[in-house]
């Protein structure tokens, strides 16, 4: 009888023991970088061939928010897996979660840069180590990029920039930039200028970057206004600025005195627009890109070379048809 016991006990512990090693449901472990590193689409936490490394700059905006979702649905659908890691803003937390995927030998790394010159080492371990990258928004400025796929900023700067010469009319205005050293806030930049630099009736007085973050955007627009209280309009290269450019106005007192065009056609920017807080804003497609890059990666991993640039419509939203983007 008391073999028997032993024997049932031994067994009991083999199981529990195979259990352990396969059970389902992980979240991944932290990165090397200190940001989290999470499983979709029954990633397990080791990477592999079918896996997809997703490193986005930050989980803090509801544009990268759609971004993932649109990867993890489309990967989802085409059976594979995605690991996701949040940089936080953070480059070297970034540049830690993609040493992680590589560790892991993930199939496939797509890559939202904090960061567009500080990213590239990350990219050529990668190349390294024979794994492909796709970039998505914010290009990487080295290494090589198996794809890049975004809006095409310089043309949605411009024609926010158009919008808001033909709102203003005439006078001040400022510009509030993105993270400096980052594809889009370059690009941004230099299609707002080209709308500015083609008239001479609107002038910009103050152009400071406030990091694509509401809050700092506040603060950097209660110091502009209180510089240039004459100021007529704002560009903010990203919806959260246009949305702490606004907080700062009606601090000021100046709700509905100063035009706000934004970039990104958020939820809470498309709201501003309907309650006449923003004049307009850039469409962009989050969830088309990540659908786009989760195709691109299927490819990838297919053994077909998908086209190095795909870029994403953009579309201006005003008051008239803001419905159609709710």
């Amino acid at each position: 009888m008391n073999r028997k016991r032993v024997a049932g006990l031994f067994m009991a512990c083999l199981f529990l023991v195979a259990c352990s090693r396969t059970g389902g449901g992980s979240s991944g472990a932290p990165s090397a970088g200190g940001g989290g590193a999470t499983a979709s689409g029954g990633a397990a936490g080791g990477g592999g061939a079918s896996t997809i490394g997703l490193a986005l700059s930050t989980l803090n905006n509801p544009f990268f928010v759609t971004l993932r979702d649109g990867v993890q649905s489309k990967a989802s659908s085409l059976g594979l897996q995605v690991q996701v890691a949040d940089g936080q803003d953070t480059l070297s937390t970034q540049l830690g979660q993609i040493e992680d995927f590589i560790t892991k030998k993930v199939g496939v790394i797509i890559v939202n840069p904090v960061d567009s010159d500080g990213i590239v080492p990350a990219v050529q371990k990668a190349n390294q180590a024979n794994i492909p990258v796709i970039a998505v928004d914010r290009a990487a400025n080295g290494g090589t990029l198996a794809s890049f796929i975004a809006s095409d900023n310089v043309q949605g700067g411009k024609i926010a920039g158009d919008q808001l010469v033909k709102l203003v009319q005439s006078g001040n205005v400022i510009q509030l930039e993105g993270v400096p050293g980052t594809s889009a806030a370059r690009d941004r930049g230099q299609g707002f200028m080209q709308a500015i630099q083609g008239q001479s009736a609107v002038k910009v007085v103050a152009s400071q970057p406030a990091n694509f973050d509401r809050a700092t955007a506040l603060n950097v627009a209660q110091n502009i206004l209180q510089a240039h209280p004459d100021i007529k309009g704002v560009f903010a290269q990203n919806d959260e600025m246009a949305l702490g450019a606004v907080q700062a106005i009606d601090a000021a007192g100046k709700g509905g005195q100063i035009t706000v065009v934004g970039f990104d056609a958020i939820p809470d920017a498309l709201m501003a627009i309907e309650q006449g807080k923003m004049a307009a804003t850039i469409a962009q497609q989050p969830k088309v890109m990540g659908e786009t890059a989760a195709q691109t990666a299927k490819d990838l991993l297919g053994g077909k070379q998908p086209p190095k640039d795909q870029p994403i419509e953009v579309k201006l939203v005003t008051k008239d048809n803001v419905s159609q983007f709710k």
